[in-house]
Order: structure tokens, then C-alpha cells, then sequence
């Protein structure tokens, strides 16, 4: 069987990137930097006040106490948005607001709650009962967060909304993205309705479109096409032409795959795509190849937690990839298994898993179901948090070993 890894190798090797393009920030959410992005201004623009106050010179206040207060007369009074540089001769304060520029004569800003009247008498005088802790205290001073031109953000970053508030901040209207990667979903068998049809003898819900697209779509993709497919006839040919059509960068189908006699993704698509074994439990049974034209065909096993993990394992990564991400793997960190459970032999094992936090000192990692491991289980994967992965040389998992977590 080939490894995991080996298997990625292949898929990652023929992962082709689109040209980028570029969007306004208010649809860039989602997408990826395809390059870095500077700040077209500095942040703060402009030295400005932290508190709502009063601009001083700060030696006219450095000595003020409650018990000698310092008197100084308003000569100004300057909102948000205001443009005006007051001059502020000795003896003077300017009534200021918070992000209001600061007046260049002025060094220091007293907060309202350091003088004797506060807001309420802050038009003529300005009494003040403690001095500001240094020299331009509660100032913001220009550029103290990014200088213009700088870079905000790196190239494979994902535009969130903290990063695309960052953007925009420093005055960034448009953004060079990766596009998003086209996809389609197949989901095949003879024996799939849709969720809600009455069943007859043989027939079950079909769930694997609903969850793959929904990963591909977490991923960054945009779903062009979902269809089911019957296991007689052509149908994955059909599909695979469809997707074509639609300018898919990748299709990804599941089920059909695997040995038996109605695997219709292997018979129709055999010449196209490579099917093997993979020494991983669920998902060893894999099929993958691109075309001409670099549109990735994934072939997926059907039982829906082989699906999902075959998704996280082959497939995520590289609709990532097709977006130049910075990291295309998620972050994994280790925890106690918190009961006993069996692996499979000489394969690697993705559990479905949920973290017992009920000692948030030391949480403690267990089986998402009470079924284990069976690739049918789907319905434990409605409460799974993350996949524990345990290497293939392991043949049993005791409580408080150490074990790989993969948070979803």
C-alpha cells in the first residue's frame, strides 16, 4: 500500500494555480492574498488623541496635584474629523477628543477625569488635578502601527474579517487574490435519494454531496455542479465532461472506487484516473488523475467518514494549494486519549474524534461515536471536533497516551 504522504506527493505535484486577480476589499472575504499588501497610508494617519480630554503643553502640568492643581485656559476645541492645528501658547489647552489630530504645540493629553470639572466645564478652563505619567502620554503618534507602503499582510494569507479591517485601515481599496477554485461534486450509487424521499428496500439517504461541497466551500472553493450518478452507464464520464464545461478546476467523486462489481467511477474513468490503496483507515481505497487541461479528478470512497477524511487528507490540501495558502495543512497538537480503543493493522488511523474538556488542565481525547472507527458511522461525525490520527506501527491506544489531534 502507498503511504499517505506518497499519495499527496502525487496529488500536490499536478495542482496547477490560476492567473490572480483583483477585487475590491468588500469581496475579497474568503479569497487569498495572492500578493502582499501594502498600507497605502500609515496607521495612525496622523498624531492623534487616545482619550477625551485636553491637548496640554506638558510642562505647564508635569507638577499638578489635587492639592495644587494646575489652571489652564481653552483656546480651542477639537472634534473627530476636525482639520485645525490651534496654536497652544503657554498656559493654554485645547478641549480634544478621542482620534482627533493633536494640535503640534501640544505634547501630553490630560484625560477629562484628571481635571477638577471633567466634560462639564471644559469650554473656558481646564483644571487639572493629576499630571499625565510622562511626556506625550495618551498620545497616538503617526505611523506607530504600520508606515505607508509597508506590508500589512504577507502573500497566502486568508482574508478574514480582522485582516480585511486591518486592509482597510491602512487604506487598502483593492486586493490581488487567488481566485477560488471551481468544483464539482459527484456523489455515485444506484442506491442514493434525496434526504426526505421515502426509502424502499435498498435505498438510503444521499449525504456525501451535502458534506463535501460544504468542505469544499470551507476550503475557499466554489461549488459549480453536484449531481448523483446511478453505478451503471457512464455517468462519471458525463460528469467529468459537465465539469469541463463549467471551467472546473477539480471534480471530486465519491464512491465507486474500490473492488467490487458496480465501481462506475473505476470503469467509466479507468483510463483517466489512477486507482490504489493507501495505508490509512478509513479512505484506503483512492482514485486520482488530471486532465489535460490540469482539472484534478478526485476519487473518493463512499462511505461518508471515508469521504470526509479522504476530503481532509488528499483533497483540502490542495484546493489550498490552489490558492498559493500560506499553510495548507491545519494545526495539530497532542492529547491523552481519555479511553481504550484498537487501530488497524499497518495502517494510520483517522478517528473521528471529540475533546473531553471537562479538567481544562488537561483535556483528554476520545472517539467522536461509541461505534469507533466504522466508516459508516455518519451520524458521529455530526459531533466530531477533530480526527485523531495514530500511526500505523500502533496497534492499541490506552488511556493517557499521547495522541496526534487534528482540530476541524
Amino acid at each position: 500500500m502507498r503511504t499517505v504522504e506518497e499519495q499527496l506527493e502525487i496529488v500536490l505535484a499536478q495542482v496547477r494555480q490560476r492567473p490572480p486577480i483583483t477585487v475590491p476589499l468588500d469581496d475579497a472575504h474568503g479569497l487569498t492574498l495572492a500578493s502582499d499588501a501594502h498600507a497605502a497610508s500609515a496607521v495612525p494617519v496622523f498624531d492623534n488623541s487616545a482619550m477625551d480630554g485636553f491637548a496640554v503643553r506638558w510642562a505647564d502640568v508635569a507638577d499638578a496635584t489635587p492639592q495644587h492643581p494646575v489652571t489652564l485656559r481653552v483656546v480651542a476645541d477639537i472634534p473627530a474629523g476636525s482639520a485645525i492645528d490651534p496654536a497652544i501658547a503657554p498656559g493654554e489647552a485645547a478641549r480634544i477628543m478621542t482620534g482627533s489630530p493633536t494640535p503640534t504645540d501640544a505634547d501630553a493629553i490630560v484625560p477629562f477625569e484628571d481635571t477638577a470639572g471633567g466634560l462639564a466645564d471644559s469650554l473656558q478652563t481646564a483644571v487639572v488635578q493629576r499630571a499625565p505619567r510622562a511626556q506625550n502620554a495618551h498620545i497616538r503618534r503617526a505611523g506607530a502601527d504600520i508606515s505607508a507602503g509597508a506590508v500589512v499582510l504577507g502573500a497566502g494569507t486568508l482574508l478574514g474579517p480582522w485582516q480585511l479591517a486591518a486592509l482597510a485601515s491602512a487604506g487598502t481599496s483593492h486586493v490581488e487574490v487567488a481566485p477560488r477554485p471551481r468544483v464539482a461534486i459527484v456523489s455515485t450509487g444506484s442506491e442514493l435519494v434525496a434526504p426526505g424521499t421515502p426509502l424502499q428496500r435498498g435505498q438510503i439517504p444521499e449525504s456525501n454531496g451535502i458534506l463535501l461541497a460544504g468542505l469544499a466551500a470551507e476550503a475557499g472553493a466554489a461549488i459549480v455542479l453536484r449531481r448523483v450518478v446511478d453505478d451503471e452507464g457512464d455517468g462519471p464520464a458525463d460528469a467529468v465532461a459537465e465539469a469541463r464545461r463549467l471551467g472546473a478546476d477539480a471534480i471530486i467523486f465519491s464512491g465507486g472506487v474500490s473492488a467490487g462489481a458496480y465501481e462506475v467511477v473505476r470503469q467509466s474513468l479507468g483510463d483517466a484516473m489512477e486507482f490504489t490503496k493507501i495505508a490509512m483507515q478509513p479512505g484506503k481505497p483512492q482514485g486520482f488523475g488530471a486532465a489535460a487541461d490540469g482539472m484534478l479528478m478526485f476519487g473518493l470512497p463512499g462511505n461518508p467518514v471515508s469521504a470526509a477524511v479522504s476530503f481532509e487528507v488528499f483533497v483540502r490540501p490542495a484546493l489550498l494549494r490552489m490558492q498559493a495558502r500560506s499553510a495548507i495543512h491545519r494545526p495539530r497538537k497532542h492529547l491523552a486519549a481519555g479511553v481504550d480503543w484498537r487501530t488497524p493493522p499497518a495502517r494510520r488511523q483517522y478517528l473521528p474524534a471529540v475533546i473531553d474538556r471537562t479538567d481544562p488542565a488537561r483535556p483528554v481525547v476520545r472517539p467522536a461515536t461509541a461505534g469507533g472507527s466504522g466508516s459508516h458511522l455518519s451520524v458521529g461525525l455530526g459531533a466530531a471536533e477533530a480526527y485523531a490520527i495514530v500511526p500505523a506501527e500502533t496497534e492499541q491506544v490506552s488511556v493517557g497516551d499521547l495522541i496526534e489531534v487534528m482540530e476541524l
